[in-house]
């Protein structure tokens, strides 16, 4: 499952699945990733080592005996867009430019959408923020981002459709909040998929975002988008449905 996959394809040489392991055992077991692996990229979002320590400073709900399960990464990739300023974007203090360039800086396959400095040097429209540095590359046209960006902006403000009130009762209950559909059974799911270039099979059949308010989880598709390309880019077949170099 895409959620225990570590940089390189190497999960296999683990002692055991990452989804297994304690949120202190994956970081500790990280420290060396970085030299035997080439990168200390874990997850299905492929949280780098630092990235973990600054998150478990800034939520303190995190305990480092929390086991690293799907929920708990998904949980830890919305922070991430919130810190990147998915809140901004979504109401238009930030454009789609703008944000793509934040998730660029946190997901080094996503592709900037406009010239900006990198990290490493200047770089052009649809490369890797960190472009120079020996390691990343864009794995995605930056026109793909650019269409689902612009689908997630307008997909988070169309008006919720009304819900209807309960009918009064000579006692009133608590009226529960309905469960939102499942993000994988959603036809507007599917229709964002195809839009954002293909049918993706490793990595998204497992989803389980129903805790999620439902524009996050447009949200975190677009960053598990990033995240598939990233994962399974040496695959022929998955590199021509997502129209990969």
């Amino acid at each position: 499952a895409s959620y225990d996959v570590i940089y390189g394809h190497n999960q296999g040489k683990l002692p055991q699945p990452l989804t297994t392991m304690t949120y202190g055992e994956v970081v500790d077991a990280q420290k060396g990733w970085s030299k035997r692996f080439r990168s200390s990229a874990a997850g299905g979002y492929q949280f780098m080592r630092a990235t973990l320590i600054d998150l478990a400073k800034q939520v303190t709900s995190i305990s480092g005996k929390d086991v690293f399960t799907p929920d708990l990464q998904d949980r830890l990739a919305y922070k991430l867009l919130l810190r990147r300023g998915y809140a901004e974007f979504i109401v238009g203090k930030i454009s789609v430019a703008e944000f793509a360039e934040n998730l660029a800086k946190e997901w080094a396959s996503f592709p900037v959408l406009a010239a900006t400095k990198g990290s490493e040097r200047e770089v052009r429209r649809g490369q890797s923020y960190y472009a120079g540095d020996g390691l990343n590359k864009a794995l995605v046209k930056p026109e793909k981002v650019e269409a689902v960006l612009k689908e997630v902006l307008e997909a988070a403000r169309r008006p919720h459709e009304p819900v209807e009130e309960p009918q009064a009762r000579p006692v009133p209950l608590p009226v529960p909040n309905p469960k939102p559909k499942p993000v994988r059974k959603s036809g507007r799911f599917w229709t964002w998929l195809l839009t954002a270039g293909g049918t993706i099979v490793t990595g998204l059949k497992e989803l389980n975002l129903v805790a999620l308010d439902w524009r996050v989880q447009i949200a975190i598709l677009v960053v598990i988008v990033g995240f598939a390309v990233y994962a399974i880019s040496s695959m022929p077949a998955a590199r021509g449905a997502m129209g990969l170099k």
